[in-house]
């Protein structure tokens, strides 16, 4: 019997105005979230990343979805199917059931954030979904993206993506930085948010403390920074080609864990900000734009440092 079959035996949901859909609505407002330690996943991207990361752990606890989402994504289905009734052990060692169900357009609607809702949303639990410190247990870290003071819900799930996608040990955030759980974020994310460690509200100057005790350099993204991104990475290439372990680039080398430090869209990092990196580093602009968004001059330099650290 298919997901269809086994979720038309229950009650599909069909009041936009049922207090199960407000409450679902709700988790869009930050204090709701805290409170319930829950938040969204929308769209069948991130509810399949959902659904793949609650095999190990217990991240989901409730999926809603339309007919007309699971006819065109029929990989969504046997996902979902595969957690229909299934109970993960949490950290406590209760088990917690998924409680799935199916929806209409208008109540989706009326549950999701999206301007265009995406046919499905999973309900996810807060922990363990934002995962571990990526120097937990001794390990070292080889790089990692902190967002400081990044306010734009896109631009931050546009950066947890491009670390995840870079190969980063984990993403995070300090004090004064957007809410990494808002659904707007989440959606950015396309699934990221549950590939890799995700910390937030770190204070800066513990974050790079920890960063330089284990061996990181850390490097702060500017515009007017006195090293270029490109001199960088071609200096890590010419040592990587000649086997060399120095690097000329007055000991800025790509080649080192590395974590850098990007600042908030309108103000970018603060001269304290900057003070507390290794070097300021600029992205080239080879046209006419003044500058690059932040998720993109992000992107830019931490696939610049996976490229300069391959084995």
């Amino acid at each position: 019997m298919d997901i269809f079959e086994t979720l038309s035996r229950e009650r599909t949901l069909i009041n936009p105005a049922a207090d199960r859909v407000k409450d679902i609505a709700a988790l869009a407002r930050p204090r709701t979230r805290a409170k319930r330690e829950l938040f969204m996943v929308e769209g069948p991207q991130g509810v399949r990343e959902a659904l793949a990361a609650h095999r190990d752990h217990p991240v989901l606890d409730a999926i809603y979805v339309t007919e007309a989402s699971l006819e065109k994504h029929p990989g969504l289905g046997d996902a979902i199917a595969a957690a229909e009734g299934s109970a993960a052990p949490s950290a406590s060692g209760k088990r917690r059931k998924v409680f799935i169900r199916l929806v209409t357009e208008e109540v989706l609607a009326a549950m999701s954030d999206a301007l265009t809702p995406q046919g499905v949303i999973a309900v996810a639990h807060i922990e363990p979904s934002l995962g571990n410190s990526p120097w937990a247990a001794g390990h070292d870290p080889g790089l990692i993206a902190a967002m400081v003071r990044v306010q734009d819900p896109g631009n931050v799930g546009t950066l947890i993506r491009a670390s995840d996608a870079a190969g980063a040990d984990a993403a995070i955030t300090t004090k004064g930085s957007v809410d990494v759980l808002n659904p707007k974020t989440v959606r950015s994310t396309a699934g990221s948010i549950f590939h890799l460690p995700v910390l937030v509200g770190m204070e800066i100057h513990e974050l790079v403390g920890k960063a330089r005790k284990s061996g990181m350099m850390v490097l702060a993204a500017d515009g007017y920074g006195e090293h270029s991104l490109d001199d960088l990475s071609d200096a890590a290439a010419q040592a990587r080609v000649e086997k060399r372990k120095d690097c000329p680039s007055d000991g800025i080398d790509l080649r080192r864990p590395t974590l850098w430090l990007f600042g908030n869209e309108a103000q970018g990092l603060t001269d304290e900000e900057k003070n507390l990196a290794d070097a300021r580093v600029a992205v080239p602009v080879y046209g006419r734009a003044e500058s690059l968004n932040v998720g993109t001059a992000a992107t830019v330099c931490l696939y610049s440092s996976a490229r300069a650290r391959r084995p």
